[in-house]
């Protein structure tokens, strides 16, 4: 098996924004992958796309951290800051992208009962209800799925 921390000085004379990405998916982690995304390299600033002001915040209080682990891979100097900026829909895209090819595709939940959908007539608030909805389907096909 190839180590990747030793072809990625190579990596960053040849293409830098492939190098960067790639460092950047070692660094940040899975959980912080899934709510920041990378965009683009400028110079020596890595733009990253971030789906909203809260995880713009706590991101750029990481970011000395995360420039610190970057350039350790890549060799000092090779980032010199990292933006945050917001782009819900960068961030939803990557999640999308995600989602379809880790996960098998899965049936459609079976129809709520017809005594939950007369109860859930009570609910006013029509987001609130189709929401409660998915999660007793949701809800329905776990426990239909574990008693198969």
């Amino acid at each position: 098996m190839i180590d990747l921390t030793r072809i990625l000085p190579k990596l960053l004379s040849a293409n830098p924004e492939l190098a960067v990405k790639l460092v950047w998916a070692r660094v940040a982690g899975e959980g912080l992958r899934r709510h920041a995304v990378p965009h683009r390299l400028e110079a020596r600033k890595f733009i990253v796309s971030v789906a909203d002001s809260m995880w713009q915040k706590q991101l750029q209080s990481m970011s000395t951290e995360l420039i610190f682990r970057m350039n350790t891979l890549l060799g000092q100097g090779a980032i010199d800051e990292i933006v945050f900026r917001i782009n819900p829909a960068a961030v939803a895209q990557e999640q999308k992208g995600v989602a379809d090819k880790s996960s098998p595709a899965r049936p459609a939940p079976a129809p709520a009962p017809t005594e939950l959908l007369f109860a859930a007539r009570s609910i006013t608030d029509q987001d609130l209800r189709a929401r409660f909805i998915r999660a007793a389907e949701n809800c329905i096909a776990r426990r239909d799925s574990r008693n198969e």
